[in-house]
């Protein structure tokens, strides 16, 4: 099977959908210039044209409302957001706007919209461009929130969010833009709400976000022989695979949480909540949230590191989950 990039696949999938539906198109920031900054549009304006990839000046609240009052008449928009970062200039018409109009219009109004939102740290760009917001949008009703790991699933899971009849909140690890990974040819799609086991295993559930999933997938390997790590990948944040990871923790009876953002009502807080909630009994040990540290994202690579979840705190993590209790 051909390997690509992350950044290629969501191209990949962009490009398949906009030649499936003729309603699709897309608006953000240089992306008819190039590419964008990350040139993940490249190619698109040269096959599509300016009438459905549309470049904007710097105006975030512009575009989005732009975006959601289109996705109203019946188009299916993908707005590009630069950096995640930058959605704090647009939460009215991200929060007010397009989350809330199907619900305010008995359903009548549909919203097909799709926010692409890179995110992430390790590249030393600081506070201000290194944010998680996506505890922020599963708390927000009617928002579907994806975050995908691997090129497969950015594939997959993007095509099935511009299919989605509700606004979907897509998010791009800018690390993971260079990875590379096997990603099948022709159509297929990753259905939202649907985790994956990228490890199976038998001592201790490891659920894991983004690029937390490669560092939870390092760690098991490190612990290799000593425990046996099983890794979930619930993909979709919301809605949440619920019953895959229940499975999983009844399985090993120990689950740890992991994820780039602090953890104070976060999405690992709430893992961690409905696992106490429904599978309380199937516990050997209580859980543990693991995120980064409770400060703005710095600047010093070192500092950098030092605030965000890394493989070795994983592995500490989950000999600290298993040793409670012993």
């Amino acid at each position: 099977m051909r390997k690509i990039w992350y950044k290629t696949a969501i191209n990949e999938a962009m490009h398949e959908e906009m030649a499936r539906d003729e309603r699709v198109f897309l608006i953000g920031e240089d992306v008819d210039l190039f590419g964008g900054v990350f040139k993940i549009s490249r190619g698109l304006v040269e096959r599509f044209g300016a009438r459905r990839v549309r470049g904007t000046p710097i105006s975030e609240s512009a575009f989005v409302g732009l975006a959601a009052g289109a996705a109203m008449t019946g188009l299916r928009p993908i707005v590009e957001m630069m950096y995640i970062d930058f959605a704090l200039v647009a939460m009215d018409q991200l929060i007010n706007q397009a989350a809330s109009t199907s619900y305010m219009s008995g359903g009548r109004v549909r919203l097909p919209l799709v926010v692409r939102g890179q995110y992430g740290t390790g590249t030393s760009e600081a506070a201000q461009h290194s944010r998680n917001f996506e505890s922020w949008f599963i708390n927000t009703p009617g928002y579907k929130v994806v975050m995908p790991s691997t090129a497969y699933d950015a594939k997959g899971l993007l095509k099935s969010a511009i299919r989605d009849e509700n606004p979907v909140l897509y998010l791009e690890n800018r690390v993971l833009y260079t990875h590379k990974e096997e990603v099948p040819e022709g159509e297929w799609l990753v259905p939202l709400g649907s985790a994956e086991v990228k490890r199976a295993g038998a001592d201790i559930t490891v659920v894991a976000t983004g690029y937390a999933v490669h560092k939870a997938l390092s760690a098991a390997e490190q612990l290799a022989g000593r425990v046996d790590v099983e890794v979930l990948d619930p993909r979709t944040l919301d809605p949440l695979d619920l019953p895959a990871v229940l499975s999983s923790v009844r399985k090993t009876a120990n689950l740890l949480v992991v994820q780039e953002a602090p953890v104070q009502c976060s999405f690992a807080s709430e893992v961690v909540r409905l696992v106490v909630q429904e599978a309380f009994r199937d516990l050997e040990h209580p859980p543990l949230a693991l995120g980064a540290a409770d400060v703005p994202v710095p600047f010093s690579p070192a500092l950098e590191r030092a605030v965000i979840p890394q493989v070795e705190d994983i592995v500490a993590a989950v000999q600290r989950v298993l040793e409670k209790g012993a």
